[in-house]
């Protein structure tokens, strides 16, 4: 009987573990969608993405020129997007490289 027992609580003991551990993997998820959400709505983070793609298109090197931007939350934001934008181009381009008839 105690055996019996004992098996219960350690079972509940770990069902209530895998309980707590499923709610918080929730919330990183939530925050990270809506982090997400917000940088589709920063002005400065979608600038970085566009110039730092068209830098990357263009065959310029990086150069993040976040002077053009007041506040030092926008100039991380900016350089952040920037960064995104050159790289993504970077990853597209070597993949049609590498793979030329993908996209057909």
């Amino acid at each position: 009987m105690k055996k019996l027992s004992l098996f219960v609580i350690v079972l509940a003991l770990s069902l209530g573990v895998v309980a707590n551990l499923r709610v918080a993997v929730q919330q990183l998820a939530s925050m990270s969608a809506d982090a997400t959400a917000a940088r589709a709505t920063d002005g400065a983070f979608r600038d970085g993405i566009f110039l730092g793609g068209l830098a990357a298109r263009r065959g310029n090197e990086p150069h993040i020129a976040v002077g053009r931007w007041a506040t030092d939350r926008d100039r991380m934001s900016f350089a952040a997007g920037y960064r995104q934008g050159y790289s993504e181009f970077l990853a597209t381009r070597a993949t049609t490289v590498n793979n030329p008839g993908q996209f057909d």
